[in-house]
């Protein structure tokens, strides 16, 4: 992605709250996801949450990065993560990574934002910053994520309301990504077939990560991360002095290698 592209799709998610990347998945990589998707749903025996939010005919599956090394393609991906660092900074979090396949029958899950438990007033600065990677291509009827544009500049809504959206559609291999105070939600999949997408989230690197990293992830799998990986999951310090352990940094524990200079360090 050249830095024009960049720039305007950082611009599109500071005005109306949202972007959509256009051809942003490799074919091969999209096929490699679907398909690790597919073996974990039946060997984890991965089933709706049956409840309001997560839906009663939607299947999702978290900790995507401890369940097959395809997934650590993810978050670093060329056509997302240079988009999410203009929104953030480059100090930003994965947050969560986790699989939303939504089966037929499925009703509109309610209208909400992502950065709504976090007690700030609004409009703030971008703390959050998410993506919908379309696996399936992404249709009114099937359940394209509703958006309302430019809702980013408001204060919460109201958990369930009414409001009136627009569907996100979208082809196979594009990627969504919206600024955590965006009001959106699922939508009703009125086919006969599923849409599935990877919901890739991120956050500030001073704010705690809806998945715990350090904890999900085995410290023998991040060792086999590659260096900006680790630090997206959580083995940096974010600006020389967040996240430190006795003034080195987790990766350094954790691998012995690299160094680490303190804020006030001079």
């Amino acid at each position: 992605m050249d830095e024009a592209t960049r720039r305007t799709h950082i611009e599109r998610v500071r005005q109306d709250g949202y972007t959509i990347v256009e051809n942003a998945i490799e074919p091969e990589l999209i096929e490699a996801l679907n398909t690790a998707l597919t073996r974990l749903e039946r060997e984890l025996d991965a089933r709706p949450a049956m409840n309001g939010f997560e839906g009663h005919h939607t299947v999702r599956i978290y900790n995507l990065l401890a369940r097959d090394p395809v997934f650590e393609r993810v978050p670093v991906h060329a056509s997302v993560l240079p988009i999410i660092e203009g929104v953030l900074d480059p100090g930003c979090l994965i947050s969560s990574l986790s699989s939303i396949a939504i089966d037929p029958g499925e009703i509109a899950q309610p209208i909400h934002a992502d950065d709504m438990v976090i007690p700030l007033e609004k409009p703030h600065a971008s703390i959050v910053c998410n993506s919908m990677w379309a696996l399936t291509d992404f249709t009114a009827a099937n359940g394209a994520t509703r958006l309302v544009a430019g809702s980013h500049k408001r204060g919460n809504p109201d958990y369930g309301g009414a409001y009136d959206s627009i569907p996100a559609e979208m082809p196979k291999g594009a990627v969504l990504i919206w600024d955590g105070s965006l009001w959106h939600g699922g939508g009703a999949n009125t086919t006969g077939q599923r849409r599935t997408g990877i919901a890739m989230n991120y956050c500030a690197g001073f704010i705690r990560q809806q998945e715990n990293q350090q904890l999900g992830i085995s410290p023998e799998a991040v060792r086999g991360f590659s260096p900006r990986l680790r630090e997206l999951v959580g083995y940096g310090v974010y600006q020389g002095l967040i996240g430190h352990i006795d003034k080195q940094s987790p990766a350094q524990l954790l691998t012995g290698e690299g160094a680490f200079k303190s804020i006030w360090d001079h």
